[in-house]
């Protein structure tokens, strides 16, 4: 019977831990890569705010619902405070 040891030692062991590291890789990549489109949109819009665009034009403008526009604005309203 194999051991924990045995069962590590083995190839089908290893190839299945190195595919399941390059799984978890790319699934942070992709992860890191929506958050920085989230962020840019997050930024585009507060841009647009400060130059007082108004919540229609801004939505218009990003391709955002007005929804999600007014819920980044309201976000960054709490995260300054």
């Amino acid at each position: 019977m194999l051991g924990i040891i045995d069962l590590k030692q083995t190839r089908f062991y290893q190839e299945a831990f190195v595919e399941g590291r390059e799984e978890g890789r790319e699934e942070g990549r992709e992860e890191g890569r929506e958050e920085g489109r989230e962020e840019a949109k997050r930024d585009f819009v507060e841009r647009l705010a400060n130059r007082g665009e108004s919540l229609e034009e801004i939505a218009q403008l990003s391709d955002l619902p007005l929804s999600v526009v007014q819920e980044i604005l309201d976000s960054l309203k709490q995260s300054q405070g």
